[in-house]
């Protein structure tokens, strides 16, 4: 994950994970969060990440309650965490109508994933179903398309690939389908990454 390859240990995702809650918190209206640079270089490092709030359990009412991210390693992780997660419970277009409060927070359980760098497939059905996360890019007159999703969705969802390719080019690019099909209209890239959880 780091520059070495090395994965966080323990205590770093901790770290994290507590600090995307009090954002969160704080971004809702709760105790203002003091956050200083840590004294930990690999949260130093700028990372490409995500930061997901999943209401806990399988029920009715259960699932997604907000996921922003980056692909670009431009903040230091700690940081990008911290802004993120802010972000994931106040700005998520999809529940305007819905938001999460600070009364629901402790009701939600913190996701964090710590992107590799992508790579390029020149057949998309190459991706390992379960460890890639995949972005689509529209080429020719669907340039400014794209969308992403996470390794995760493929399993949490019963998706195979096709479908996880189809998906991502529906639902989140706005691109056709079958658009991952042609290279002319799309391009698919790879990537792994390190996900952790409260739970």
């Amino acid at each position: 994950m780091n520059s070495t390859g090395d994965q966080l240990v323990p205590e770093q995702r901790a770290y994290l994970l507590k600090l995307a809650r009090d954002s969160a918190g704080a971004a809702l209206g709760g105790p203002a969060l003091q956050a200083e640079a840590p004294g930990d270089e690999i949260l130093l490092e700028p990372r490409a990440c995500f930061v997901t709030f999943k209401r806990r359990g399988s029920g009715p009412g259960c699932g997604l309650r907000g996921c922003l991210g980056t692909l670009e390693a431009r903040d230091p992780l700690w940081l990008a965490v911290k802004r993120l997660a802010a972000d994931t419970v106040t700005r998520d277009p999809r529940f305007r109508e819905q938001p999460v409060t600070l009364d629901e927070l402790p009701e939600l359980e913190v996701d964090i994933s710590v992107l590799h760098p992508r790579r390029e497939l020149a057949d998309p059905l190459d991706l390992e179903l379960g460890h890639d996360g995949i972005v689509v890019e529209g080429q020719g007159s669907y340039k400014a398309c794209h969308g992403v999703y996470l390794p995760q969705v493929a399993g949490d969802h019963g998706m195979g690939k096709e479908e996880f390719l189809s998906s991502c080019c529906s639902h989140k690019a706005r691109l056709p389908a079958d658009a991952w099909r042609d290279p002319a209209q799309c391009k698919v890239y790879a990537f792994r990454a390190e996900v952790f959880s409260e739970e």
